[in-house]
């Protein structure tokens, strides 16, 4: 990933050098282990712990010769760490080392993914409680609906966020797995008690079962949670650019002091933020493709998956853990317009309480068709001669034969609209009462 999308703590994790370090990390545990069951000198474990280490420049330099990481790798440690060196790696195929390596990479990832979804819910919840009862219209199909809240709006979000942390932490159960099984996973050369004792030294779940990789359908699953919850953020994203037209004008992105939005137009403040989120969620889709294509290999192996991975895997990371940092600092900058979404909620003239005439007339003894036709009749002339929609009801006779004025009156009163949005918030954040 470029560095323009790489944050320090996310980058990190995906360095050559945390790659490596993990690597032997899961060197020095298997030998700890096989130590502790008899399998190679006690001492051995002891040096290999002392003196195992690793120069990524010596590594690349022998991989020219090798074509091969792990071993380059292998020979890179063994001339730091003398004579010992003999009893590393032994009985490891390089899967074991690369899979179970990879597993604590990706399950630090998704600590540090766990943390943004949090901050980012947070941000949401607290602009959600601050416009819990700031009235907006509601658009279904981009046409005026009825009224709603900018608060119910966000706790729909809050609520997404929470499916999405909640399916990261499911994945990061799902890939918090290691194999020491092997070549064909059979434990020819290590019982299965050793994979056992090493997984549990690293905080892993050994795989039930394996092949000479972990099963790539794990991988699968986590990189389509990162997607999901990367369309989630393009989902608020996109509405944050709609509700940011000049036309409609209720929401804007935060515009810092200097910022420029145009070579050319000096009056610009464009959603760049929220673009960028929208374009980098398709790279995150495009990634769980790839992921879905990895799961398929040849009998026990082939390295078809691997080239995949050494992109997907951390490019994926590192966007999404880019995406959430810049949606908080959207949301917690967001400019909100209240006074525009009480323009915009009128510009239809009150044909948006339509349905609430309806269900006035038919709770009269009105057919749900007649009441509609009366209802839709008064809705059309407000919208094509641009009359008041709660005016015409007055003075229209077959309305006024069933409804009173005050009858009338309260089917557009917006506090009666949004009486239940106290106990949407109670669904979704625990408390009924309003802040």
């Amino acid at each position: 990933m470029i560095q323009r999308y790489t944050h320090p703590e996310m980058g990190a994790i995906w360095s050559e050098q945390r790659r490596y370090e993990t690597w032997l990390e899961v060197e020095l545990a298997a030998a700890d282990t096989m130590a502790a069951a008899g399998i190679i000198p006690a001492d051995a474990a002891r040096d290999l712990r002392a003196r195992a280490s690793f120069d990524i420049a010596r590594i690349e330099d022998i991989e020219k010769t090798t074509q091969h990481d792990v071993i380059a790798f292998t020979t890179a440690v063994a001339e730091k760490a003398g004579p010992a060196a003999r009893w590393l790696h032994f009985g490891l195929t390089s899967s074991d080392v690369v899979d179970t390596a990879q597993a604590l990479q990706m399950r630090a990832a998704c600590d540090l993914l766990v943390k943004q979804v949090a901050a980012a819910m947070d941000a949401v919840r607290t602009r959600a409680e601050e416009h819990r009862r700031t009235p907006m219209i509601g658009r279904t199909h981009g046409v005026h609906a009825e009224p709603m809240t900018l608060g119910v709006k966000l706790a729909v979000w809050y609520a997404e966020l929470q499916r999405g942390l909640d399916r990261l932490l499911r994945a990061r159960q799902t890939i918090a797995v290691g194999k020491i099984s092997g070549a064909v996973g059979t434990f020819a050369h290590l019982d299965p008690s050793i994979e056992a004792r090493v997984c549990e030294k690293l905080g892993l779940e050994p795989a039930l079962v394996s092949s000479q990789v972990i099963q790539r359908d794990r991988h699968a699953e986590l990189l389509c949670t990162l997607a999901i919850v990367a369309a989630s953020l393009e989902k608020f994203a996109l509405e944050i650019r709609g509700l940011q037209k000049t036309e409609i004008g209720e929401i804007e992105e935060p515009f810092g002091k200097g910022q420029k939005g145009s070579s050319a137009m000096p009056h610009k403040r464009n959603p760049v933020g929220s673009e960028q989120i929208t374009g980098l969620a398709r790279l995150l889709r495009a990634n769980a493709m790839a992921a879905l294509e990895n799961v398929a290999l040849w009998h026990e192996r082939d390295i078809s998956h691997s080239s995949v991975e050494r992109v997907i895997l951390p490019d994926s990371f590192i966007a999404l853990d880019h995406m959430l940092r810049r949606f908080t600092r959207i949301v917690n900058g967001m400019v909100v317009y209240p006074d525009r979404m009480m323009e915009n909620l009128g510009r239809s003239r009150g044909v948006v309480f339509s349905g609430t005439v309806l269900l006035e007339l038919a709770r009269r003894g009105i057919s749900r068709e007649q009441a509609y036709e009366w209802a839709q009749r008064n809705a059309m002339k407000s919208f094509h001669e641009k009359m008041d929609f709660k005016s015409l009801l007055l003075v229209d006779p077959d309305v006024r034969n069933v409804l009173t004025s005050d009858d009338i009156d309260k089917a557009f009163d917006l506090d009666d609209q949004l009486r239940n949005v106290d106990a949407i918030f109670g669904r979704v954040f625990g408390s009924v009462s309003a802040t």
